[in-house]
């Protein structure tokens, strides 16, 4: 089948105002935070593929090993003739392995916030399924989107989010993105989404805190992108990488860490730092099954089956909109 061209990516001078604006906001508030959803550039990208393949870092591996064992089960559970939607896909990897398992999928959807990424992704994808429909959208999916007009009619429609993103929302952002999902999915629509599940503080630390220092660097990339892309004057050597898990709030939380008073300029702003003062870059809520099908339920969501690995690591939980 041919495609139709792609529908036109975020210009770049959008995403760089989105960024400036966001960084500045984030800096200007108290405690002061940035949106981890800017660590995926093309260089926070790179060092994310490398992250996932730490022996410390378990989620990748984890999913990657479920959708492996139970793809055939996940197509039998989505159904045939779909249409998937697929949110902060990244480079395809998991998505592959399910589109290889589905029965004559209509459309493949892919949303994603690195313009560069996604286009690489959905060529790459062209050539491995010729007779599927590809319409690369390239978009923050945390806000509205538009999905294309596809040629052919799906028998349903499924969103797919995987890698324990749904974590980095606040719990009551969490239900609100899952209603928008609900949206989205329309009657009879379900969601297969990827959440990582609680276990000891020692193995969620290690994950976060790697030896080799790589989330380190992906976590200080976010001052470095401010350097190259507005013109700020990060000193990386300044600033340390600290993730800890708070256990009452169940969640991850990673920090950049000023090392030394110091006063940044970022776009024409000057921001005074205390030693010791933290910039909040990400948190990582972490579920218990119950716990995140109460969420689930609250959106609008009924629980339909969730797979897990024998460690009970990490869930796959696929959820439909209720008849």
């Amino acid at each position: 089948m041919s495609h139709p061209p792609p529908p036109a990516v975020v210009p770049r001078d959008t995403a760089a105002s989105d960024f400036r604006a966001e960084l500045l906001a984030g800096l200007s508030r108290q405690p002061r935070t940035l949106p981890c959803k800017f660590f995926y550039d093309e260089r926070g990208s790179e060092l994310f593929l490398q992250i996932s393949e730490l022996a410390e870092y378990y989620i990748t591996r984890t999913e990657l090993a479920l959708l492996h064992e139970q793809r055939r089960d996940i197509a039998r559970h989505l159904g045939k003739g779909i249409q998937l939607i697929g949110l902060g896909t990244g480079a395809g990897t998991k998505t592959r392995l399910l589109l290889e398992e589905l029965e004559e999928p209509a459309t493949y959807i892919p949303v994603d916030i690195s313009s560069e990424q996604l286009q690489r992704s959905a060529e790459l994808f062209r050539g491995l399924f010729p007779d599927l429909e590809i319409l690369p959208v390239a978009a923050d999916y945390l806000q509205p989107f538009q999905i294309p007009v596809a040629i052919r009619q799906p028998t349903r429609r499924i969103v797919y989010f995987p890698g324990s993103t749904i974590g980095n929302f606040e719990p009551a952002d969490a239900k609100d993105f899952l209603r928008r999902i609900v949206n989205i999915l329309g009657a009879d629509g379900g969601l297969l989404i990827g959440v990582d599940l609680r276990k000891s503080p020692e193995v969620l630390e290690r994950a976060y805190n790697d030896g080799s220092g790589i989330t380190a660097a992906f976590n200080l990339n976010l001052l470095a992108r401010a350097n190259r892309e507005l013109q700020a004057n990060f000193d990386l050597g300044c600033w340390r990488h600290r993730a800890m898990y708070n256990p009452t709030e169940g969640r991850i939380e990673m920090y950049l860490i000023s090392e030394v008073p110091q006063t940044v300029l970022v776009a024409g702003q000057a921001f005074d730092f205390r030693a010791g003062e933290k910039i909040t870059t990400e948190y990582s809520y972490k579920y218990s099954p119950d716990g995140f099908i109460a969420l689930a339920q609250a959106a609008g969501l009924e629980s339909q089956r969730i797979w897990t690995d024998d460690g009970q690591l990490f869930g796959l939980f696929y959820c439909a909109v209720p008849e």
